[in-house]
């Protein structure tokens, strides 16, 4: 081997990543290996010493899921199947083509979503006959209660959006859909129903259409329906990015549960920026488990499980990541640009504990014998919450 080739060779060895922490632990991996995966998790490559005892895996990329394709979009979900952890809450990562359509459907489950990129129109009928009919567009959010009908359709430009169910064995693939259940009806019953003849229903669909292309509806003011009930007496969409942010040091924070978005009553949320340099606290979750999705950028996390276990994940855009109830954690921003993600619960509010604040507003004495606390550390401490915090 000439000497230009070795000097190629020994730069690429130096550009792999190998499982040696820094005070000398681990060992050179030389067997088969997916050296791409090992680049894009080096904390779980080198974890760091503190990690110990067998926290489950909490992270799941949509990128490894099953993608259905159907003219008019695609769809692919993360269940307990993908992530079996994950027993509260599955999501649903969806995209619509400019007039593709989620058929009229319903669930069992709450259905709460986050819309991405692009606007969609949606419709929806509450059990009294009231209707629906609205336009959400980037950073929107939409709810529909369990068992109550609805529908998706991509405008202009398209969409693609977040779905969120109250059930970690939920699939989008299993629903209530009005072509399935056309199709499972005996015309006869079908044309008693509507009082037509059985011929009306010679073309109708003999299986779920799921999602189809359609062309792109017209303003919304010509799709309203005059309903002699009247519209649904709370909002079935909120106004996400609109809202006022609570902003720290480290970055933003914008809570949204049943006190401000009345009828989302299963699922409460929050949509973190944290910024370069930037750490979603040291904090846990009093009254369930954390499901995330992480929408842009790139962090780490380290979920504490207690009994001297602990385990942290890389993540990026496209993960979901989960925290079961109660388990201490952090986010942080391991990137030069802003880590965005949503943090999920099946709840109807919010609720964190900030350890920080806890050790602030404890006396003095018992914080200081219990963690041997430096003076340092007690002058650090605040009384205030602060959910995304700066450090050097």
């Amino acid at each position: 081997m000439d000497k230009n080739n070795k000097d190629q060779q020994q730069r690429r060895q130096m550009q792999i990543p190998q499982p040696i922490r820094s005070d000398g632990a681990g060992a050179t991996d030389l067997g088969p290996r997916d050296i791409m995966r090992d680049i894009q998790n080096p904390d779980m490559l080198v974890s760091p010493a503190t990690d110990a005892g067998t926290v489950p895996n909490l992270r799941f990329s949509y990128s490894d899921t099953h993608m259905q394709l159907n003219f008019g979009g695609w769809s692919r979900e993360i269940t307990v199947r993908e992530l079996p952890v994950a027993k509260t809450l599955a999501g649903v990562n969806m995209r619509l083509t400019p007039g593709g359509v989620r058929e009229l459907h319903w669930h069992q489950e709450a259905e709460w979503a986050y819309m991405i990129l692009g606007r969609a129109r949606i419709t929806s009928v509450d059990q009294n006959g009231r209707n629906f009919i609205a336009d959400v567009g980037e950073g929107d959010l939409w709810y529909f209660p369990p068992g109550i009908p609805h529908s998706i359709q991509g405008l202009e430009e398209g969409c693609e959006f977040l779905l969120v169910f109250d059930d970690g064995n939920f699939s989008d693939l299993s629903t209530f859909s009005i072509s399935d259940w056309f199709a499972h009806t005996p015309k006869e019953v079908l044309s008693a129903n509507f009082g037509i003849p059985e011929s009306a229903f010679a073309n109708i669909p003999t299986e779920q259409r799921y999602i189809y292309q359609s062309t792109v509806p017209g303003p919304i003011e010509t799709q309203a329906v005059p309903d002699p009930y009247g519209t649904v007496p709370l909002s079935f969409t909120h106004r996400l990015m609109a809202q006022k942010p609570l902003v720290t040091p480290g970055g933003t924070v914008r809570i949204v549960d049943s006190t401000n978005f009345p009828i989302s009553q299963r699922i409460a949320a929050a949509l973190v920026e944290i910024k370069p340099g930037g750490m979603r606290e040291l904090h846990w979750h009093p009254n369930n488990d954390e499901w995330q999705y992480y929408l842009a950028g790139q962090g780490r996390m380290t979920a504490f499980a207690g009994n001297g276990t602990a385990r942290t994940f890389d993540v990026r855009a496209g993960d979901v990541g989960y925290v079961p109830f109660a388990f201490g954690h952090y986010v942080q921003n391991t990137g030069n640009k802003s880590l965005w993600f949503l943090e999920m619960f099946k709840s109807d509010r919010f609720a964190d504990v900030s350890l920080n604040q806890w050790m602030a507003l404890t006396p003095k004495e018992i914080v200081q014998t219990n963690v041997n606390a430096s003076p340092e550390l007690m002058n650090s401490l605040r009384k205030e919450k602060w959910p995304v915090v700066k450090y050097d």
